[in-house]
């Protein structure tokens, strides 16, 4: 099957099969990586855009990776070297890219919903980096590929999800990805950072790290999102700390074989202990190793499947 959009911009869209599909179109891209040269020719003459305009480190290098590695042309433009600091719009910074006969653009910005406005408007392809505190579908397609790389399937398991879920995209793009492929989710984290009526999308809700995380198959630690807070949800970092950061005593609660994941940037020693981020059950930079194929597997299936 083929994809049946010509955007990526949310896990809500993307039907179960979908999904599948790009999980397993990363499992063969994800060998090139392994090569002594680390490139093939599939997107030849093609042109892609990284537009961010919020700071990125995994995401951004890894879809140039992924690009470079498919031998597609590659720009990358932040906020402070494109023209809207000069007062042009985000439609006609867009437009004048589309103009250029940019392939797909890569768009990553500050208010929720900025990739829907630009596919309403543009023929080429947007693959959405994360948007404000809506969604971050690459970084859920790329945590489905590693649970499953690593239990063999996603059907039955249980992943527990810590932290500042109503501001993270992350958290977001996951539960909908995780409930399509029938795993069952956790949430647990302050009251205050857990959003009213989350319940409704299939999952269970706890206020105390100790309970929510007993026989989790998978444990996420999110980072708390200070930049998207416009007023004080915590006391303080320590007293999140005291009872939410994910150590090695609290980690006892789960199955023997858990797996810990992150998606970064690490605050250690506040949501998550350094014996646990560097521990045996880590999986957190098999998540960025990951993070190269899946993100070649979806400009793959974009734009040269």
């Amino acid at each position: 099957m083929n994809l049946k959009r010509k955007d990526i911009l949310g896990m809500r869209e993307l039907e179960a099969e979908e999904i599948a599909l790009i999980l397993d179109t990363a499992e063969s891209f994800k060998e090139v990586s392994t090569r002594e040269v680390k490139k093939v020719p599939t997107l030849r003459g093609k042109t892609i855009i990284n537009l961010f305009f919020e700071p990125s480190t995994r995401t951004r290098s890894s879809f140039e990776i992924a690009g470079k590695r498919m031998s597609a042309d590659v720009i990358n433009i932040s906020a402070s070297t494109s023209s809207v600091v000069k007062g042009e719009s985000l439609r006609d910074t867009v437009q004048n890219l589309e103009a250029m006969a940019a392939d797909v653009i890569i768009i990553r910005h500050p208010a929720s919903g900025v990739p829907h406005f630009l596919a309403r408007h543009l023929r080429q392809s947007i693959i959405n980096a994360g948007d404000g505190t809506h969604e971050h579908p690459t970084q859920a397609l790329l945590d489905l590929f590693t649970i499953r790389e690593k239990k063999g399937r996603l059907a039955g398991l249980t992943v527990t999800i810590i932290g500042d879920i109503t501001h993270s995209r992350v958290a977001r793009s996951n539960i909908f990805g995780m409930r399509k492929m029938g795993m069952q989710v956790n949430i647990v984290g302050p009251t205050t950072m857990i959003p009213v009526d989350i319940e409704k999308l299939g999952v269970r809700v706890f206020s105390r790290i100790e309970e929510g995380i007993e026989g989790a198959d998978v444990i996420m630690a999110l980072r708390i999102q200070l930049e998207r807070q416009n007023q004080s949800y915590l006391p303080s970092l320590r007293e999140y700390a005291r009872l939410f950061c994910l150590d090695l005593a609290r980690l006892e609660r789960a199955k023997p074989d858990v797996l810990i994941m992150h998606p970064g940037p690490l605050n250690r020693g506040v949501e998550i202990a350094p014996e646990v981020a560097d521990g045996p059950y880590s999986i957190i930079l098999d998540q960025v190793t990951n993070g190269v194929a899946v993100r070649m597997a979806l400009l793959y299936l974009l734009i040269g499947g």
